[in-house]
């Protein structure tokens, strides 16, 4: 039995290896073909406003520096193997190593996506439990109107109308920055970075928090509906007990992995709330690459955040199958092997049984 159980978990890590080495590589050649296709010339947004001071010999030797000057083919080949070895290559915007601007930038994204993953977590399920159990109530109705209002809201749009009012008109936040400005960087407490990070993280949960509260709200109206919720109201149990002992798990499976598939769309959104704070994280390093058409920078961090989202989205199935056991059931299931020694696998949805036939007088009444 562990001989097998282990068999299993080399097989499942194996296929999710295979998985995400093809999506890095699809995610690889499509990036760098629309960075070819992108309108934006290399030399110029490398050498920026002094582009008319320069002639055509100091192109084409910063062509020649950048490899700007090899066939597409030759760079991705000559790129995908320095990539094969574990070097990214070189920022030009930075002028550093790809690696090191990603890993200098990073932990201020992730404290700040980190923040609004559970905030919106927490009161996205929370108001969604709130407005199925009051369905059809002013409750229900003014949750649900707010969060269709959210979900159509941008994050920029959102973040502006936050940084006018509690930093501009009520100057609760700084207006930018992760760190009070001139001070040095010994002397930042947490509670200065916590300040900074509050405006930004508050942008970000607040959009993300309309699906959560979607989702989880028809989850609970489903289970509020289901036969085991109407046995337990006739057994007399309140409506508190029957959304803690019925409801709240049912629900929360659902939730947990929107969450984790929503990653994708928190960096998405932490790169226009970072713009919009002046925020030093990886989002507006992205920003700034985009606009200075830094291959290698967009290329690295293109692959590593979908290194980042995959690993989120393994992490949501195995909470979601933790969560529900039904889940999990189904997973092994599928998992068996269907040739040779294995058992065949049965079907996630197996058939009634039939009842077997009942004779003329069974079902009649006895006078």
């Amino acid at each position: 039995m562990a001989v097998d159980l282990l068999t299993q978990l080399l097989r499942g890590a194996a296929g999710r290896l295979v998985r995400l080495a093809l999506l890095l590589a699809a995610v690889a050649s499509a990036s760098f073909a629309l960075m070819l296709g992108s309108p934006v010339d290399p030399v110029t947004a490398y050498v920026g406003a002094d582009i008319a001071a320069i002639g055509p010999e100091q192109r084409a030797q910063i062509a020649e520096r950048w490899g700007f000057d090899e066939p597409p083919l030759e760079r991705f080949l000559s790129w995908l193997g320095n990539v094969a070895q574990g070097d990214l290559g070189t920022s030009l915007t930075f002028n550093q190593p790809v690696t090191e601007v990603i890993a200098e930038r990073f932990p201020a994204s992730l404290a700040l996506m980190a923040t609004a993953w559970l905030l919106s977590g927490v009161f996205g399920f929370g108001l969604g439990v709130l407005a199925g159990v009051r369905q059809g109530r002013f409750a229900d109705r003014a949750v649900t109107w707010w969060a269709y209002t959210l979900a159509s809201a941008p994050t920029f749009w959102v973040g502006l109308l936050l940084l006018y009012v509690f930093s501009v008109q009520l100057g609760w936040t700084p207006v930018c920055c992760a760190v009070p400005v001139g001070v040095l960087a010994e002397d930042v407490t947490l509670l200065d970075r916590a300040h900074h990070l509050v405006l930004p993280a508050l942008t970000l949960s607040i959009v993300g928090v309309a699906p959560v509260v979607l989702h989880t709200r028809h989850a609970v109206v489903e289970a509020m509906a289901s036969d085991h919720v109407a046995l337990a109201r006739a057994q007399g149990e309140s409506t508190r007990g029957v959304v803690v002992h019925h409801v709240l798990r049912n629900a929360a499976g659902p939730a947990v992995l929107l969450q984790f598939a929503s990653l994708g769309e928190l960096f998405g959104g932490s790169v226009l709330a970072e713009q919009v704070f002046s925020y030093p994280g990886l989002g507006a390093a992205t920003t700034q690459a985009a606009l200075g058409q830094d291959v290698p920078l967009l290329l690295g961090i293109a692959l590593f955040t979908t290194v980042f989202v995959f690993v989120g989205n393994q992490l949501g199935d195995l909470v979601h199958a933790r969560l529900d056991p039904r889940v999990a059931h189904d997973l092994a299931r599928l998992r068996r092997p269907r040739w040779g020694r294995g058992a065949p696998a049965e079907p996630l949805l197996a058939p009634d049984p039939v009842p077997p036939p009942q004779p003329e007088h069974a079902g009649r009444a006895v006078r």
